[in-house]
């Protein structure tokens, strides 16, 4: 199993989901919720390239993503709307890039939150 990396946009992301959450079906629901992304999350770091995962090379380059009702079985979340944006660092780190609602336009916000090259002085 690789290694994960949660980048910051994504953090900020997954805080924002699990707030809404709480809002919408309280403690409880968000509980399921956030059980639900960690098997996701597991999962990517298990098999980034899995048969439920798609290449998103289209909008951006070396990007993965996995949507969460591939995972959502045993955890009782009924409709869940969420999708992981991912890419592989090396073979033993998997860095999640964002964690989008399905009705995000991923170009708009993947490439906001990719690491820009850095410049060489001179």
């Amino acid at each position: 199993m690789r290694r994960l990396r949660i980048s910051h946009p994504a953090r900020l992301d997954l805080e924002h989901v699990l707030a809404i959450s709480v809002e919408r079906w309280g403690d409880v629901g968000a509980a399921r919720y956030r059980a639900l992304l960690s098997a996701a999350l597991h999962a990517i770091a298990s098999a980034p390239d899995g048969p439920t995962t798609r290449d998103r090379g289209r909008v951006l380059p070396g990007i993965r993503s996995l949507h969460v009702r591939h995972v959502r079985r045993e955890h009782g979340v009924r409709e869940p709307v969420h999708i992981i944006y991912y890419r592989a660092r090396g073979t033993a780190l998997v860095e999640v890039v964002r964690v989008l609602h399905e009705r995000m336009d991923p170009a708009q916000h993947l490439e906001a939150a990719m690491p820009r090259p850095r410049r060489s002085r001179r």
